[in-house]
């Protein structure tokens, strides 16, 4: 046994060590880890997708203390708990920087109020136009400081229905300990999405673009977490919201949002549109920290897995159709499963008893008890593109700004929510995911006018591309990882 500390200091960081936060498999069979190893890990060796063992809780004195405070001081402050002792204050507020340093708007989310109860929240000032930088530009900050201090180098696979892509890309390029591959549906991204990924012109940096839907990617990286073998060969590493990272640095957001608006000395709801649940999951998260928070309200496309499953608590399998909104063409949500563990009342071998039959099914119906439990906490809306369109037109006449097509599906929904809640004072935050000009095309469809790319996209479409095609074959992308990664070779 070694020696006991003797300052009060190393009393301190003894104590901060074994009690420091714990992750916790949904199918509950893999190990617990500290939030270092949860980083790096990603998919749980189960199956299953990390979420904390327990709920750091925000007080509503703390909560008050956030307003007219930097976005990155709120950061450092929210995230602290989840992160633990695997960073110093000074290294995660430097992370913190550096990340949100690239962000265009000092405000890095700034709020516009659209009428007198709603407000958007920007999330596109990243360097990609898109909300996935919040969390990846992070990321990638952590996995620097995490991988230079084990002197460790990984292999990242995820997969985009768009916008992870390209702001994974963005966060990883020209990293000396991370090499990157981006899986992305052939054809079913738009021109600027795919143009943002493929033309980054780094050494560490694969696109692949597979002949299949967004869940065919998903499944193949899932597939590949699940090879053992495969999977420690090329020390394989998480950018997708499978990595609780991702929903950790997307919960201030919404602290920063609901703080704007009062909190904690008011509820405010959120209107979210969403595929992969993953944005809506950080709401639900920062509710159960605390934060006054009445409904969280998803907006769906044609693909309304979610809206079907939060009207009727039943899901089934059904084909992805592509549409005006793409990053939202998915039928299987990942993250909702980090919310059906809730259902399940933290029960892992019983939901993955109910995982497994959905994917031999191909349905799943939640238990009913805890999904009329959930259900006092969410709303969900449903649009198909002739009425993304025509809110599109409207949000533009009534107000005069041009939104794409996630986004004016999240303002949408959050009307239709107000109609019909129980508290229609309440004020909204509608999340606008991505820059209009991301979705030039179906903008112009909707308003007749053209968004131009910022000042430095405006060469994009006149880049050179560099991209791999592969057929819906997981041998095939499984070779093709091996002979380019540098981990490949070593092993």
């Amino acid at each position: 046994m070694g020696g006991l500390p003797r300052s009060r200091a190393g009393w301190a960081k003894q104590f901060r060590m074994r009690f420091s936060l714990r992750y916790i498999s949904t199918r509950g069979q893999a190990p617990k880890l500290n939030f270092e190893a949860t980083l790096l890990t990603g998919l749980a060796r189960d199956g299953g997708l990390y979420v904390p063992e327990s709920w750091p809780q925000l007080s509503p004195g703390r909560i008050a203390k956030f307003a007219g405070r930097p976005y990155q001081e709120v950061a450092a402050a929210v995230m602290r708990p989840f992160i633990g002792s695997a960073l110093k204050a000074a290294d995660l507020e430097a992370a913190i920087a550096s990340a949100y340093g690239t962000f265009r708007h000092q405000a890095v989310t700034p709020l516009t109020q659209v009428d007198e109860g709603l407000w958007l929240m920007e999330l596109f000032h990243g360097p990609t136009l898109a909300f996935k930088d919040v969390a990846l530009q992070l990321l990638g900050q952590l996995y620097d400081r995490v991988l230079k201090a084990r002197g460790e180098r990984i292999t990242v696979i995820g997969a985009t229905s768009g916008d992870t892509g390209s702001a994974a890309l963005e966060a990883c390029r020209d990293r000396a300990a991370i090499d990157i591959f981006i899986l992305h549906p052939k054809g079913r991204v738009s021109e600027v999405q795919r143009r943002q990924m493929t033309t980054i012109d780094a050494g560490n940096v694969y696109n692949i673009a597979i002949d299949g839907s967004f869940d065919d990617c998903q499944d193949m990286v899932k597939a590949m977490f699940n090879d053992a073998a495969f999977r420690d060969r090329v020390n394989m590493a998480a950018v997708n919201s499978i990595n609780w990272a991702r929903v950790m640095a997307q919960i201030v957001y919404y602290v920063t949002g609901a703080v704007a608006l009062g909190a904690p000395h008011r509820a405010v709801n959120f209107a979210v549109p969403s595929g992969n649940f993953g944005n809506v999951y950080a709401g639900y998260a920062a509710k159960a920290m605390g934060l006054p928070i009445e409904q969280l309200i998803v907006g769906s496309n044609r693909n309304d897995v979610l809206t079907r499953f939060f009207t009727t608590g039943a899901m089934k399998m059904a084909k992805v159709v592509p549409s005006l909104s793409p990053s939202m063409d998915i039928q299987v949500s990942s993250n909702l499963e980090r919310l059906l563990f809730d259902l399940f009342n933290r029960r892992g071998d019983k939901l993955a008893a109910a995982m497994q039959d959905f994917r031999k099914t191909g349905k799943f119906a939640a238990p009913a008890a805890g999904w009329a439990r959930m259900r006092r906490s969410f709303r969900a809306h449903r649009l198909d593109d002739r009425q993304t369109l025509t809110a599109m037109r409207e949000v533009h006449r009534l107000t005069g700004m041009l939104v794409d097509p996630h986004s004016a599906i999240g303002i949408v929904a959050a009307l239709a929510a107000r109609k019909g809640g129980k508290h229609p004072a309440t004020p909204t935050i509608a999340l606008a995911t991505a820059h209009a000009a991301k979705f030039p095309d179906a903008v112009e469809q909707a308003t007749g006018i053209r968004p131009a790319l910022p000042a430095h996209l405006a060469d994009l479409l006149s880049r050179k591309e560099r991209l791999t095609e592969l057929p819906k074959d997981l041998g095939k992308v499984q070779e093709f990882v091996l002979a380019h990664t540098r981990l490949g070779h070593n092993r």
